[in-house]
């Protein structure tokens, strides 16, 4: 393909972009397709010899739209959102024109001070505390997720515990083996209902996990309580706890844990890696009304937030900050011959690649300074306000059918969590009920994501099914959240009084 035929293709695939954009929500969030659909569309093996792209383009239509799952649709309402902006992909269009792997600063010094400007400026508009600032000892890096995040904390905290304990001992076989046998007594805590990576985390770098309580009674949150109780039950079976991800928006209800009381306890704990994961809600760091949750992370480790979830960055961008910057270069720092350059032997440029597990990186502030730009730091605060009041709209619905629905948790930070309530049966135990509920709830719910319509996703909360609604893409409005509601209400009632209450009967 030369110049010519890519500035055609080019065109043709940005009207395809455009068109897809303005008419997503016309579509059916999920796909109707059934696994393994597309091998019969697709020849067995690469063809020999190159296709035209007006071919190739085709193909997106044919083989690919049916396949997808539409994230930026309105009515996409699950897990959290994904959302992307036009600037953004810009960004990312310029990224792979580019094509650096930038893995130190000499690979292309654009990518690493853009990077390390855009972060401060980033950190500056969500409130962190000064401590994270490139110009002090901390500073941002740009990591595809918080997932990534969490291991590459994880692997340092194991690191440093144990560079502080054997800080005596001199370099040798005897301290390898040494620091082998304390990894397998060291133990990485989170939330019980944070997300998952901080336990695959865990088994990652070689340490167990143990999850602290986190029950509806406390709101769904870790009390410092709750984590000074683990701490000391690890430590009473000669454990040694040595990371927490303290979750500032949990997976399943968007909980905040008690930041200020485990901040207070990280003063008694100072070998315990405190990292904070704000994955989906800390984009609503940027409104002054959430500012106040930001003070106490001056006492933590470190910090992480997707600007790919909900600021409108296209995925993948999650904002990694550290207080300590050489906690990470101490971890991950290791120079062969081949990395060796006058800049960075000169301690005057940040090399990334010290800060990460892998070496190569891409130029993923480009979309970040794009969509900044582009939106300005007013326009991003308008965008999360009307997210948040459409989460407080879609309570307001659930709350004026309270024969109907439950609700768990909500609105936090656009998210809802409710359950359906099930025919009352005279002479039901409370966890007949229970399980009533949890079996009406769980129908409703796979009827609308059979329906593809819209697309939810759920969890249990202390034994109870809930589903959870989250509208918060670009284009979301008031009138895709009644479509539901209205969508529920008529489900609730063909599996309450019809032929599936029976269904609900036999469970009791």
């Amino acid at each position: 393909m030369d110049s010519s035929q890519f500035r055609k293709a080019a065109h043709a695939a940005i009207e395809d972009i455009i068109k897809y954009r303005d008419t997503i929500s016309e579509r059916n969030v999920l796909p109707s397709i059934s696994p393994g659909y597309l091998g019969p569309l697709l020849p067995d093996a690469a063809p020999e010899d190159g296709e035209e792209w007006s071919k190739i383009q085709s193909d997106i239509d044919r083989v690919i739209m049916p396949g997808l799952t539409h994230w930026q649709s309105p009515k996409f309402m699950a897990f959290y959102p994904c959302n992307a902006s036009l600037p953004g992909i810009l960004g990312d269009m310029y990224s792979g024109a580019f094509n650096a792997a930038a893995f130190n600063w000499i690979c292309s010094p654009a990518v690493t001070e853009l990077e390390t400007i855009v972060m401060d400026w980033v950190g500056k508009l969500i409130n962190l505390p000064d401590c994270y600032r490139s110009d002090g000892e901390g500073g941002g890096i740009i990591q595809g997720t918080a997932s990534e995040v969490v291991v590459t904390a994880v692997v340092a905290a194991r690191e440093r515990i144990l560079r502080r304990r054997l800080i005596d001992m001199p370099e040798g076989e005897e301290k390898i083996d040494k620091m082998a046998e304390m990894r397998g007594k060291l133990v990485a805590m989170g939330s019980e209902h944070a997300h998952s990576s901080t336990q695959k985390a865990a088994i990652i770098a070689g340490t167990r996990f143990r999850a602290v309580p986190a029950p509806q009674s406390a709101g769904f949150a870790v009390t410092k309580a709750a984590l000074r109780k683990t701490i000391e039950e690890c430590k009473a079976r000669g454990l040694e706890p040595f990371y927490y991800t303290a979750t500032l928006g949990s997976t399943a209800t968007c909980a905040i844990d008690d930041l200020v009381g485990i901040a207070e306890l990280a003063k008694e704990f100072p070998d315990i890696w405190i990292h904070v994961d704000a994955a989906y809600a800390g984009s609503a760091l940027i409104c002054p009304e959430y500012q106040h949750l930001t003070k106490p992370m001056e006492d933590f480790d470190s910090f992480n937030f997707n600007l790919h979830k909900w600021l409108l960055v296209n995925f993948d961008c999650s904002a990694f900050y550290i207080k300590r910057r050489k906690d990470l270069i101490d971890t991950y720092s290791i120079v062969p011959s081949y990395l060796r350059n006058n800049f960075s032997e000169s301690g005057l440029v940040t090399d990334y690649r010290d800060w990460q597990i892998p070496l190569g990186r891409r130029f993923r502030s480009l979309k970040v300074w794009f969509v900044l730009r582009t939106y300005g730091v007013n326009g991003l605060r308008v965008l999360i306000r009307n997210h948040i009041k459409l989460g407080e709209y879609f309570h307001s619905l659930l709350l004026s059918r309270t024969d109907v629905f439950k609700v768990i948790t909500g609105p936090a930070f656009a998210l809802t969590t409710f359950v359906l309530n099930p025919k009352k049966v005279e002479g039901a135990t409370e966890a007949q009920d229970l399980l009533a509920g949890n079996k009406l709830t769980q129908e409703v719910y796979e009827a609308v994501n059979r329906k593809g319509e819209f697309f939810l996703t759920s969890g249990v909360l202390d034994g109870v099914y809930a589903i959870r609604v989250v509208s918060a893409t670009e284009n979301a409005e008031e009138k895709y959240l009644k479509a539901l509601f209205e969508g529920l209400i008529e489900l609730a009632g063909e599996y309450r009084d019809g032929y599936r209450d029976k269904v609900v009967e036999q469970a009791i």
